[in-house]
């Protein structure tokens, strides 16, 4: 089986594909959107990309491209805990420019601030190829903020340890396919849950109301709800929804016939597990 992941070898999403997919072919993609396309046009059977961090909130280009995509479905959802550090070239001993992925550089604002505030801070496409822009580059004073397997990986020596601003720094990861089904994993299961998406018909007053009210009555718990931007016009928006628990009730299946009444648009993406992954 090929797993598509996003960023480079020992990326923290490489991490997270590794832990999971133990047994299976793994493949670099560039972006986020490689990934989607991938599994769009059956290139690979399943990728691993960011959702969610603790710290910086939901990462908003897979939340669109979950929107966009026609048929990929969310198969399992992956927590794992984030530390970042800070490292460099053995041979160097000066910084004069730090490099990594604009989440990572934000989750270590305060270090940065404080001990490095007048070194240049250079974003990158992900933190595992800020590591390998530093290690191919020896003769050059750079650092890089990547994980303690991309230090060893690349052979970077770790300058600072554990520089995020919080210590309850988790992210996020989805398992996506083409297939409606439910991934089990040998790992911490922590809850399950639904994702859709709704789309409401037009902007008016009370319409979100009457649409938490489909959930409301049910009892269903919504443990996520999220505002996106259609591009289409300000004041036009989609919604991105996590509803907590089991979906055998018929109930629950019967509120997706409640939102269709009202005009609603609704994307279903899928019913999965949460697993806890070690950093």
């Amino acid at each position: 089986m090929k797993i598509a992941y996003f960023g480079s070898e020992a990326s923290n999403t490489h991490i997270v594909a590794l832990q999971t997919f133990e047994n299976e072919e793994l493949i670099s993609k560039a972006t986020i959107l490689d990934c989607f396309k991938a599994v769009e046009n059956g290139e690979i059977d399943k990728a691993v990309v960011p959702l969610e961090n603790s710290i910086e909130g939901t990462v908003s280009t897979t939340l669109d491209f979950l929107y966009e995509f026609d048929g990929i479905r969310i198969e399992a959802e992956v927590v794992m805990p984030i530390t970042h550090h800070l490292m460099i070239h053995p041979e160097n001993t000066e910084i004069e420019k730090i490099y990594s992925h604009p989440q990572a550089l934000a989750q270590c604002y305060h270090f940065l601030n404080n001990e490095y505030k007048e070194i240049i801070k250079q974003e990158f496409g992900s933190t595992a190829a800020a590591a390998k822009r530093v290690a191919e580059n020896p003769e050059k004073k750079y650092a890089a903020i990547a994980n303690l397997y991309a230090a060893k990986f690349y052979n970077l020596k770790v300058l600072h340890s554990n520089i995020q601003d919080f210590e309850q720094n988790h992210t996020k990861f989805i398992v996506i396919s083409k297939k409606d089904e439910s991934l089990k994993l040998s790992k911490n299961k922590t809850t399950e849950k639904t994702s859709l998406i709704l789309t409401m018909p037009e902007d008016h007053a009370g319409g979100l109301h009457q649409v938490l009210s489909v959930f409301a009555w049910r009892k269903m718990n919504l443990t996520k709800i999220e505002s996106r931007t259609l591009k289409t016009g300000l004041g036009n928006y989609f919604f991105f929804i996590n509803i907590d628990g089991n979906w055998e009730s018929v109930l629950y299946k019967n509120a997706i016939e409640e939102l269709e009444s009202i005009n609603v648009k609704v994307k279903f993406l899928g019913h999965y597990e949460e697993y806890l992954l070690e950093s």
